[in-house]
C-alpha cells in the first residue's frame, strides 16, 4: 500500500543497557570513542563495565581514528522495522585498525565493489540533530 504508515527508525537509547553516555556523546561531536583497559592498553567494543582483559573496572574511553578493513559483509534486501525504505543497503563488520570490530552500514560504495579485507574509514550518518551513528566508506 503506497499510504502505508512504516515505522520510525530505531534510535539509540543511551544508558539503557549500560553507561554508553561518553560513546553517543563522543559521536554527537563526530568523534569515534572506545573502551581501552588501563592496565593492558586493549581497546575493547561494545562498551562494558569491565575490561574484557582483566575483568576490572579499570577502563577509559579514548578517541580513536575510526580506520580499518572490512571483514565480513552483506547486501540487505530485507529490512528490520524502520529501514524498509533504505533497502539495499551494505552492512559490514569492519575490523579497526584498533583489533576490535564493529557492525556498521558501508556508505559511498557499490555492493559490487566491496571486498574483504578493503580499507575503510569513519563517516557518520545523522540519525536526528542529537544522534550521529558511525559508518564507514572506502578509505
Amino acid at each position: 500500500m503506497s499510504g502505508e504508515r512504516r515505522p520510525p527508525r530505531p534510535l539509540p537509547r543511551p544508558g539503557a543497557y549500560m553507561d554508553t553516555a561518553p560513546f553517543w556523546a563522543g559521536a554527537r561531536e563526530g568523534k569515534l570513542l572506545l573502551q581501552f583497559c588501563r592496565r593492558t592498553g586493549r581497546a575493547q567494543f561494545f562498551p562494558r563495565p569491565a575490561s574484557l582483559a582483566t575483568g576490572r573496572r579499570d577502563i577509559e574511553w579514548r578517541e580513536v581514528a575510526g580506520r580499518g578493513v572490512v571483514y565480513s559483509f552483506t547486501n540487505t534486501f530485507n529490512a528490520w522495522p524502520g529501514h524498509e525504505d533504505r533497502v539495499p543497503y551494505l552492512c559490514a563488520l569492519v575490523e579497526l585498525d584498533e583489533g576490535v570490530r564493529i557492525l556498521a552500514n558501508l556508505l559511498n560504495v557499490r555492493a559490487e565493489d566491496v571486498r574483504i579485507g578493503m580499507k575503510v574509514k569513519l563517516c557518520w550518518e545523522r540519525l536526528t540533530e542529537e544522534f550521529r551513528y558511525p559508518a564507514f566508506e572506502p578509505a
